[in-house]
């Protein structure tokens, strides 16, 4: 009982003194407002001020600086703070000052409160110190709560002078940091200061700001503030455009939206050609039904043919239409013999023409007959040649490397980046996974302030931890080659190389939570509160991720943008429908370093591509990349479609084979096929291509992926064409008596020789020339392709040659084709047989299209089709969709479908200040205005030309404002505690100097009245700056944002270091890039941004007297892929003028002068192209290299449809020129037809099983329209308008075939022999010479 009274005394004891104690201190306590009195002075326990209700006292001269530097309004009389407070004044001031200096006003409106609540001598005006508590030895207060009576009007004035003040490093509002609860999207004045006096740990106490005054004891403080845009004094200029919109210059008006050409509200296009096309019509019909035709007659012709003999070739030269034909007419009608006498003079060009085309008759039979006659010869000969060149294929080089197919080495973008990859290393590798959920609802949050939010459902709790798993198993891959090896971890420096997993920056939602579970609160969905505050402000410490960097939300998030709607502050980060992991692995410009970022990124891939498969929850649905991934799927691709590409070729050759045989009697069908011919033929093809490829890997020309898929194509259209020909002229000419099997051959030759020689130069002249074109993969296949036809010819005029004769001799023998040694019963050959599609053609089809009516008909509708192609051509679209390149099944197609789905931010771009022809000396103050963004910098400087572009991003495609160094470069030096160095002069990491104190302060002097370092100071500490990574102490350290950003040199001067600034760039970001057009008009954008940044720039060195000249430019990853669709229709309209030109010319050289052949042949081609660029536009096929390259493999094969019958109708005799029209027609329109036509049609079907997207839409459509337009515009239209403009006759050729009739029928045979061997003329090329 005792001890119970004893401690009920001792407590009552405890409470009286306490009691005595806090009504003694009472008197410290002001309770009412009182003139001229403190409400705190001094320091208490720190960080809390001691209470006191005095009055003010005087400046103590230990920190009367700090007074002079921030509160110079104080110092005219006494102060309510001392020594220790304004140590700490100037202490915790300077995280503010560091981010919002660059706009003094700003800076110095938000001090004025903060010097009052400070120093203030009237405190007790507008301040209560709400709560005390007594310090730990009891001899004063702590005041631990106030309540500031402010203004909301100084509030609001304070905050709208502060709110855009920028953080460049950051792409940033310095307001995301000052308002760290709210970030600068959801930021109030209100707000700002509710979080300004909310205690953590920037604000040590609890300051409650009160809007309005209790009593007449108070008033509310309202000091007076200034508009960002006006100085602090009349000297000094306002804050920049940057920081301040009221600064800006009314932007100028966005020009108008370029409008579709139209007439009348209709597209212009069609209206002109709808005119067009009635005029012609009418001109025409008038011209056909109203005028009386003349018919092309020559003195001396007057008769039709009586005979009309058997088709001799599908060309009909000089010997198929005369000395075959008319040997029947001349016979029974002698009276023609004499008539060529009565010819008028041929002229010089018909003279010469005749000449030509006699020479090149002579010559092919000359070298037909040799090559015939030593068949195995030339076949060795001919193997040792393909062997020979074919070895070139071992040092073939295939280009995978979309870059190097598509941009010129001397292109600007190529060398662009070449540039800056070697100037800042490479764009970062970028493996990426696109996760978005299936069948999750949708989760509402209702926040602390009351707030109900809807979040989209890849925010289910339970869906991101399996998120954060999959990133985890990510993070651990690699045996030997790991994700911290070959990561980009940006605040890795020389002093602290060490790099973790964690310390990679990662851009995932899980950053935010710091790669931890256990920071992820599921309880009440406390998490989402979290999300959306990082989701507003990305650097509040609370959010940073492990590698102590941001995770963008733009970034980290997808589908959260509406269709058209650019990425803002206030975007609905909340309602993304896809969660986004992105890992960053540092890219390197010598690509033999490149092993290790190679090796993890196939795990990484092997990984994926698993997980996919056989892990993936149901729920989930996942898109990812490497960047390796399109190389190695382009490589994949066409390995997976090598079975289609062969079963194509296989119906060809089986086509072809079989085709060529004729078939009269069941007893000669295995002795008269030439499926080992055709085979033979097949084989001659694919040597030529051999050929071609193993001459430019000796050459070393790179080879691309479309010429080992295009070429074989191509030749082996044309020498399909070839073989049909030869085969069928042969065929269809009957041996003379006493002429050998050779010399029968060599006739043959000489018929169709000049016009198969006529179109092989042709097109390979065309190709030869599109390698002017500055695509390397346009360049590349028509150096190929152009060697590879030429080589066809020579074989086809070699080896085929004698492959013929040894066929020849094995059909003498009747012997079995393919089983050589197997012998037929004896059976007499048949006489020359037309075939069955060549009477078709001769009897029904050509007297049917020489109709008057039909071939009017022919001629309105195909220039209707023409015109109708001309009118949508303009609109065909320009690009290439990067799925098409793709094959439907590729992991990489779902990626690319993902991205244009979810991705909601733009690409970075860089814009590039060179280094100058003679230097930029960037500690030059006059320099350092053209290019900064803060006060005193010129209103044109860089970084204010790239904030107006992006104050009108629907017309720059900018979407952010650009980071500068040197903005920050300014601020840091102007930091107490961010620049340090060793007692040695050399570099200190802040960080290290305020843990340690081992290092020494570097105070640069800062130059009035701009306040920046002196060019020597500049010099000296730039690459300080640029080794300083930020923090709270420093957040404008430069080594994060800008290691990679700035090149310098630093050199030792009176053993200090001194560092000169070459090249640098300034990044910001495009706006949400879609389609082709997007991406294309991005890049013009930023190109005429950095024209007038370099004209600006230039203008100003210039007048500023210095000798040195700068280029900006700007530059991002994917402008080397897009910059071929700005020059698109130029370098398409080129590509094919340089083709058709060569053809113009070839042709009308070697038709024998003959003009009017050489446009014949030109109107078709063009017809066919234009044509075909018509059906782009409605099967929906772009305008891009791949289809270029088509384009100009179209004008080639054309030339097949057309050369062969204009070739034939210029020596065609006839009354008119329907009747040669009909004529040429009927002798060679069944050898296109069942050539090139039938031939290409069965194996371009196929090629719509193919797997891979851009074969079934740039080879299939293209090819089966080159295909079906060439056969159309050949064997329809071109006769039709060779009959109404096609050459008149050359009465020079005429003559000659006349004269060469008189000696086909004196002699019995055109190969006279004395003692077996031929005659002179015809065979001895040497005479040719004379």
């Amino acid at each position: 009982m005792a001890d119970y009274s004893a401690k009920c005394f001792h407590r009552f004891l405890r409470a009286s003194l306490g009691f005595l104690l806090l009504a003694q201190l009472a008197q410290y306590v002001p309770l009412a407002s009182a003139e001229g009195h403190c409400t705190w002075y001094g320091v208490c326990d720190a960080p809390y001020n001691c209470a006191y209700n005095g009055t003010a006292k005087p400046i103590q001269e230990e920190t009367k600086w700090v007074l002079e530097k921030y509160c110079p309004e104080y110092l005219g009389g006494n102060v309510c703070c001392n020594d220790a407070q304004l140590k700490n004044f100037a202490d915790k001031i300077k995280t503010a000052e560091s981010l919002v200096s660059r706009c003094p006003t700003c800076f110095n409106n938000f001090l004025k409160h903060i010097c009052a609540i400070t120093c203030s001598p009237q405190q007790s005006d507008f301040i209560v110190a709400k709560t005390v508590a007594p310090n730990k030895n009891g001899t004063a207060l702590n005041v631990v709560e106030l309540d500031y009576y402010l203004s909301a009007t100084y509030k609001e004035a304070t905050y709208n002078s502060c709110k855009q003040v920028q953080m460049p490093s950051a792409n940033k509002l310095a307001m995301d940091f000052l308002c760290l609860k709210y970030g600068a999207q959801r930021c109030t004045a209100q707000r700002w200061f509710e979080f300004m006096g909310t205690k953590g740990p920037f604000v040590p106490f609890q300051i409650n700001y009160i809007e309005s005054v209790p009593n007449n004891n108070y008033t509310l403080f309202n000091p007076a503030t200034l508009p960002c845009s006006v100085g602090l004094t009349k000297d000094t200029p306002g804050c920049s455009c940057l920081d301040c919109d009221a600064a800006c210059p009314a932007p100028r008006p966005a020009p108008a939206p370029p409008k579709p050409f139209s007439i009348h509200g209709a597209d212009g296009y069609a209206v002109i050609m709808a005119i067009v096309f009635v005029i012609f019509t009418s001109l025409f019909l008038s011209g056909v039904y109203c005028c009386n035709q003349q018919e092309n007659t020559v003195d001396g012709w007057r008769g039709e043919r009586r005979g009309g003999g058997p088709e001799t070739s599908p060309l009909h030269s000089h010997r198929s239409s005369v000395a075959s034909d008319n040997e029947q007419e001349m016979a029974t009608n002698p009276r023609s013999i004499d008539q060529s006498d009565g010819l008028q003079e041929a002229t010089f060009f018909e003279k010469l023409g005749a000449d030509t085309e006699t020479k090149l008759e002579d010559f092919f039979q000359w070298w037909g007959y040799h090559m015939a006659s030593k068949p195995w010869i030339v076949l060795f000969a001919g193997l040792c040649v393909v062997v020979g060149l074919g070895h070139g294929i071992y040092y073939m080089q295939v280009t995978t490397n979309p870059v190097e197919l598509w941009a010129s080495p001397t292109s600007r973008s190529r060398i662009e980046r070449e540039y800056f990859d070697s100037h800042f290393e490479p764009f970062y590798r970028t493996e990426m996974v696109i996760i978005s959920s299936k069948g999750l609802p949708k989760i509402e949050y209702t926040d602390e302030f009351n707030e109900t939010t809807t979040f989209g459902a890849v925010f289910n709790s339970t869906f991101m931890v399996e998120v954060f798993e999959l990133q985890k198993k990510i993070m651990d891959l690699g045996n030997t080659s790991r994700l911290e090896n070959v990561c980009f971890a940006p605040l890795a420096s020389a002093i602290n190389p060490t790099v973790t997993a964690d310390k990679c920056a990662i851009q995932s939602v899980w950053g935010w939570f710091q790669n931890d579970p256990d920071n992820f609160d599921v309880e009440d969905n406390a998490y989402l509160g979290k999300i959306l505050k990082c989701t507003q402000n990305a650097y509040d410490p609370d959010c940073l991720s492990t590698y102590n960097g941001p995770v963008l939300p733009a970034v980290a998030l997808g589908g959260f943008l509406a269709p058209g709607e650019q990425l803002t502050s206030q975007s609905r980060f909340h309602e993304a429908t896809a969660l986004i992991l992105t890992f960053l692995v540092n890219n390197k410009h010598d690509k033999a370093k490149l092993g290790p970022a190679l090796e993890w990124e196939k795990d990484f891939i092997t990984f994926m591509t698993n997980y996919t498969k056989n892990e993936m929850p149901a729920h989930m649905d996942i898109a990812y990349t490497s960047e390796r991934s399109i190389e190695d799927e382009l490589y994949k691709e066409s390995q997976s479609d090598v079975s289609t590409i062969l079963v194509s070729y296989f119906i060809m050759f089986a086509y072809i084979a079989i085709s060529l045989g004729r078939f009269t009697t069941c007893a000669r069908l295995l002795i008269d096929s030439k499926v080992t011919l055709g085979l033979g033929g097949v084989l001659i093809v694919l040597a030529s291509v051999v050929c071609s490829i193993g001459l430019f890997g000796y050459v070393g020309v790179a080879a691309t992926l479309i010429i080992v898929e295009v070429i074989p194509f191509l030749v082996l259209a044309v020498g399909v064409d070839n073989i049909f020909i030869l085969v069928q002229t042969a065929q269809r000419e009957p041996r003379r008596q006493d002429e050998t099997a050779a010399q029968h051959i060599g006739r043959t030759l000489g018929q169709v020789g000049p016009s198969m020689f006529l179109t092989s130069i042709s097109e390979s002249v065309c190709f030869f020339l599109g390698a002017l074109s500055d695509m390397p993969a346009v360049r590349a296949f028509a150096l190929y392709a152009a060697v590879a036809l030429l080589v066809d010819f020579l074989l086809q005029v070699t080896c085929f040659v004698a492959l013929m004769a040894v066929d020849t001799e094995r059909q003498n023998a009747n012997r079995f084709d393919v089983f050589c040694c197997v012998q037929g019963s004896k059976v007499d050959m048949p006489d020359a047989y037309d075939g069955l599609l060549y009477n078709m053609f001769k009897h029904v089809y050509v007297p049917f299209l020489m109709k008057r009516e039909v071939r009017a008909s022919v001629m309105i509708i195909f220039f209707a089709w023409l015109c109708s192609s001309v009118a949508v051509a303009p609109h065909i679209e320009i690009g290439l969709d990067q799925e098409l390149s793709m094959p439907h099944d590729s992991f990489q197609t779902k990626y690319f479908q993902h991205l244009n789905k979810y991705l909601n931010i733009g690409p970075p771009v860089y814009f590039v200040v060179t280094e100058g022809t003679n230097g930029i000396d960037y500690s030059d103050k006059d320099i350092q205005n053209m290019i900064c963004g803060t006060r005193f910098c010129n209103d044109d400087s860089v970084s204010m030309q790239i904030y107006s572009a992006y104050r009108t991003q629907n017309e720059s495609y900018i979407g952010q404002p650009a980071n500068s160094w040197l903005d920050d470069m300014f601020d840091w030096s102007d930091g107490d505690k961010c620049c340090f160095k060793y007692k040695n002069g050399s570099f200190c990491p802040h960080d290290v100097a305020l843990q340690t104190g081992s290092c020494e302060a570097c105070n640069i002097p800062l130059v009035p009245p701009e306040q920046r370092p002196s060019p020597t100071d500049f010099d000296r500490y730039v690459s300080f700056f640029l080794r300083d990574n930020p923090d709270n102490d420093c957040p404008k350290g430069g080594h994060a944002a800008y290691a990679q950003a700035v090149n310098y040199k630093t050199r030792i001067i009176n053993k200090t270091e001194s560092s000169e600034v070459g090249a640098t760039y300034y990044q910001t970001y495009h706006t949400v890039l879609k389609t082709s057009s997007d991406y294309y008009s991005a890049l013009k954008a930023a190109r005429n941004v950095a024209a007038n940044l370099t004209y600006t720039i230039n203008s100003k060195l210039k007048e500023q007297g210095k000798n040195t000249t700068v280029n900006v430019f700007p530059y991002s990853v994917f402008y080397v892929f897009y910059e071929q669709y700005l020059t698109m229709w130029p370098d398409t309209l080129k590509s094919m003028g340089i083709s058709v030109l060569s053809i113009f010319i070839v042709t009308f050289i070697l038709m024998g002068f003959d003009l009017f052949s050489a446009l014949v042949v030109v109107i078709t081609i063009t017809m066919i192209v234009v044509n075909i660029g018509g059906l782009m536009y409605w099967w929906g096929i772009s305008l891009n290299a791949v289809s270029l390259v088509n384009l100009v493999m179209a004008v080639g094969i054309a030339v097949e449809f057309c050369s062969h019958l204009v070739h034939s109708f210029s020596v065609s005799p006839g009354a008119s020129r329907v009747a040669r029209a009909g004529a040429a027609l009927a002798r060679m329109g069944s050898s296109v037809l069942s050539g090139i036509t039938l031939t290409k049609f069965g194996g371009i079907i196929v090629l719509a099983t193919a797997n891979s997207q851009i074969f079934q839409v740039f080879y299939f459509r293209m090819y089966l329209g080159i295909v079906l337009f060439g056969a159309a515009h050949g064997l329809i239209f071109l006769p039709v308008m060779l009959s109404y403009i096609g050459s008149p006759v050359n009465k020079q050729k005429l003559a000659n075939q006349m004269q060469r009739g008189k000696e086909a029928v004196a002699e019995t045979s055109l190969t006279r022999v004395s003692g077996g061997g031929p005659t002179a003329r015809l065979y001895n090329f040497d005479t040719l010479l004379a």
